[in-house]
């Protein structure tokens, strides 16, 4: 008598993991937890470059001193040199991650309601102190909540949940960019920065409800750790001429369409539209777009990837650089194509700014997750920050047609080098998961 069929055929065979669909990436925990980090990471920002100008200006102090104002925002730009410290130590009770994210929240908490016991025109010393101090803690909650959502995120939400991050910091800016200003004629102004303290709170109240992310190599172990680390881990990933070209593509990629957006308020006045056009229809127009093209771009990437969303979404990126030489060939102020060029460009930096950024969180490495963040984020802000210095003279030099056809020249180096970055058949490049995911 014949033994039972080959025990090889009646062995279970691991089923392969089933991929997450977009209805079940878009309604998880993790989702709604990047909702509150955009907010609460947008909202000193705005405040700082949409409600104190409007503050000052009101109380009567001179442009040339508000102008002065800008230079608080120099935190943003060298957040990497105290990421290592982040990476580093925590603070006792509450974890690594929530730890810092409570300290940074309940500062920026007290330190808001502070400017409203502050006259601009006899305290306006303390007035740049109390900017500076909630610049470098807003700067520092960016670095732990970028990390925190990076860790907290699998790979293939990566995408949907940066962009859902990028839309909710956004759409924050109407807190002090819109709320706090139509309050400002109905109460004092202490009245209006307790009111936009308060919204820290719904921030708070999720990193005291969330779990720490549990790291399996753990956290680095010394100081030097934290600070070489990141970079010797980076460098020897892959090599360092994939790591140069890496960074090079992170400093390319938005270049272009950084460029061609650095005067559009500018543009839009030469081309003879009046402030109130350019007002109502960069609201509209601009605004909503974005966030309906973040939110898309997130939900695409569930299903494309990110190395696709990035070749698809910067084609819609090149051609809404386009948009601005059409706009300027025309050079009449047509509502109709002000609307339709601002819309289109609006939607591609939503697509493109959710692609890139979650490109940025997957290339970096969970153990040094704050360090090599604030690194290439702050590589990506270099263009905003000192090349579109010279736009305006560039514009002088050659016109605005010519200009954008130079933009649009200046982006195809970054698409480029989406051959060696992110190759359209392949969806790898992330480091290996060494984080748990307790949210």
């Amino acid at each position: 008598m014949k033994g039972p069929p080959d025990a090889v055929a009646a062995t279970p065979v691991a089923a392969a993991p089933r991929k997450e669909t977009w209805r079940e990436a878009l309604f998880n925990r993790r989702m709604l937890i990047c909702v509150f980090t955009g907010f609460s990471s947008g909202l000193p920002l705005y405040l700082l470059i949409n409600l104190l100008p409007a503050w000052l200006r009101t109380e009567g102090v001179d442009l040339k001193t508000i102008g002065f104002f800008a230079l608080i925002q120099l935190p943003y730009t060298w957040k990497f040199l105290w990421a290592p410290l982040l990476d580093r130590y925590a603070l006792p009770a509450f974890g690594r991650r929530r730890g810092w994210m409570l300290a940074t929240q309940v500062v920026l908490l007290a330190a808001i309601p502070l400017f409203g016991v502050l006259g601009p025109r006899q305290d306006i010393w303390s007035i740049v102190v109390l900017s500076t101090i909630v610049a470098f803690f807003s700067a520092s909650q960016d670095i732990v909540l970028d990390a925190f959502r990076r860790e907290i995120l699998p790979d293939p939400e990566l995408g949907l949940g940066t962009s859902i991050h990028v839309n909710a910091y956004r759409i924050s800016s109407l807190v002090p960019g819109a709320l706090a200003l139509i309050l400002s004629d109905r109460l004092p102004w202490s009245s209006v920065y307790v009111v936009t303290a308060l919204f820290m709170l719904p921030g708070i109240a999720m990193t005291l409800a969330v779990r720490e992310p549990l790291l399996v190599k753990g956290r680095p172990r010394t100081l030097r750790e934290a600070v070489i680390e990141p970079f010797h881990e980076f460098i020897t990933r892959n090599g360092w001429r994939d790591a140069l070209t890496v960074l090079l593509f992170i400093f390319l990629y938005k270049l272009g369409d950084s460029m061609a957006t650095a005067l559009a308020t500018p543009f839009y006045l030469d081309m003879g539209f009046t402030k109130t056009d350019i007002g109502l229809i960069a609201k509209n127009a601009g605004l909503w777009a974005s966030v309906v093209g973040g939110l898309l771009g997130g939900l695409w990437m569930v299903k494309i990837g990110i190395n696709r969303a990035l070749w698809l979404f910067g084609v819609v990126q090149l051609a809404s650089i386009l948009g601005f030489a059409w706009l300027a060939y025309v050079n009449r102020p047509d509502r109709a194509l002000l609307a339709l060029v601002i819309g289109v460009e609006a939607l591609g930096v939503g697509l493109g700014t959710a692609a890139f950024t979650a490109f940025i969180a997957r290339t970096t490495d969970p153990r040094y997750t704050a360090t090599q963040y604030a690194l290439f984020t702050s590589l990506a802000a270099v263009p905003r920050t000192v090349i579109n210095a010279s736009t305006g003279w560039i514009v002088e030099q050659t016109g605005w047609f010519d200009f954008y056809l130079l933009c649009t020249l200046l982006a195809l180096p970054g698409m480029a080098l989406l051959f060696r970055v992110a190759p359209w058949r392949q969806e790898n490049g992330a480091v290996p998961d060494v984080v748990g995911r307790p949210v």
